[in-house]
């Protein structure tokens, strides 16, 4: 019996199987690979000269490794590295290969910076300098790590793998290992260094946001108006944004409605609203943070 023909492939196919990734440029290899090597290290100072003398930790991997080096006296780099290794596994099957091998590489190079920088004497013994300094010095290594295409620690990760199985979000999971965690700090050394650990965490987590998205952060803008025109051109002529019209219909009314859209910083949103007082008093608008801005015409034009 003659086989059917096989159907022929889709212009969307087509296109799919010619799809191929592009190989990494030398430069972007050469940034990633510095930003790796430095936050690893900056991660490294913040543990040793900040923390581990103190008897402060951090949450996550990085916590518990603290603990059992301390009731093992055994160097914390082993415990940094074996304890991650099966959060590298899931990274791997639920992320990729290429973020299992930075994540890795860069949990080895900060074991190793851990051990060079064991013998230093630690910069601070006050428990507030320690903790502020320490936390912000973590959050700024994993901030950089992050930005590399990896992690330093697995607690995410592993969070991720479990979502699908339990009624919570990644957010509920890392934080419920995270008060489990600084529990134990409580237990083990004293309930003021839990506390300390606490704002520790608090700090790194803060920080982490400034590596990543910047001081300078970007806003989204949506603006219902009665003078959308006018409100556009202001906004591209005083503040040298770009602007997108956006067509909505009201609900309750059934009118058209042209929304502005615009991306600003977080410095122009005062300048926003006077624009808005200009021209409508009475004009909705709504702004959120957004962590990214990619192409298009975000930046900023000369307005002088």
């Amino acid at each position: 019996m003659q086989r059917p023909p096989m159907p022929s492939p889709t212009p969307e196919e087509v296109l799919r199987l010619k799809r191929v990734h592009n190989p990494i440029k030398p430069t972007e290899l050469l940034a990633k690979g510095l930003l790796l090597l430095l936050g690893a290290f900056i991660f490294a100072v913040g543990l040793e000269a900040f923390l581990v003398p103190n008897q402060i930790i951090d949450g996550g991997i990085v916590g518990v490794s603290i603990i059992t080096s301390y009731l093992t006296d055994t160097k914390l780099a082993i415990w940094l590295v074996l304890f991650n290794i099966p959060f590298i596994f899931f990274g791997y099957r639920q992320i990729g290969k290429t973020f299992a091998v930075v994540t890795l590489l860069a949990i080895t190079l900060m074991s190793g910076f851990t051990i060079l920088l064991h013998s230093v004497e630690p910069f601070t013994d006050d428990l507030l300098l320690s903790t502020v300094f320490g936390g912000f010095l973590l959050g700024a290594g994993v901030g950089l790590v992050i930005r590399a295409g990896g992690s330093l620690d697995g607690t995410e990760i592993l969070a991720v793998s479990f979502t699908d199985r339990l009624p919570f979000s990644v957010g509920e999971i890392v934080m419920f290992f995270n008060i489990f965690i600084l529990g134990m700090a409580g237990f083990i050394f004293s309930w003021d260094r839990a506390m300390y650990s606490l704002l520790t965490y608090f700090i790194a987590f803060k920080t982490i946001d400034i590596v990543l998205e910047g001081i300078d952060q970007s806003k989204a803008a949506w603006i219902i108006t009665t003078s959308p025109d006018d409100v556009g051109q202001a906004i591209m002529d005083r503040l040298g944004r770009g602007v997108t019209y956006l067509h909505g219909e009201g609900a309750y009314t059934g009118d058209g409605k042209k929304v502005v859209f615009t991306v600003i910083s977080r410095l122009e949103e005062t300048k926003l609203k006077d624009i808005l007082d200009d021209y409508d008093e009475k004009a909705f608008l709504a702004i959120g943070n957004i962590h990214d801005v990619r192409g298009g015409q975000f930046k900023k034009k000369n307005i002088h």
